[in-house]
């Protein structure tokens, strides 16, 4: 289960960062202005990769391994072939197409 935080903390952090913003915009430093304007856009998924335990590593080190697997596949002349060995790979035999 997912450790969440309380909606005073939310608050909290919310408003210490609307603080650091304005710093930032005091400080006149246009590359600090750049990062801020990045961390502003993105503020919503930053705070929740803080609020809730999740992550999306296991599936983007599947992604990874297959795009790997896809780079090596110039012999695979079927798409069924392909596919097949890229679940076998991650280990999902159930997959319905005989290789044979």
């Amino acid at each position: 289960r997912a450790k969440e935080i309380g909606q005073e903390q939310i608050t909290q952090v919310k408003q210490e960062l609307k603080d650091f913003y304005q710093l930032v915009e005091a400080s006149e430093i246009p590359e600090m202005k750049k990062a801020i304007q990045t961390i502003q856009n993105w503020q919503t998924e930053i705070l929740n990769s803080f609020a809730y335990n999740y992550s999306n590593g296991f599936l983007e080190g599947i992604n990874n391994s297959t795009k790997v697997l896809k780079r090596n596949a110039f012999g695979f002349r079927s798409f069924k072939r392909f596919r097949a060995k890229i679940l076998l790979s991650h280990q999902y035999k159930g997959i319905g197409v005989h290789i044979g």
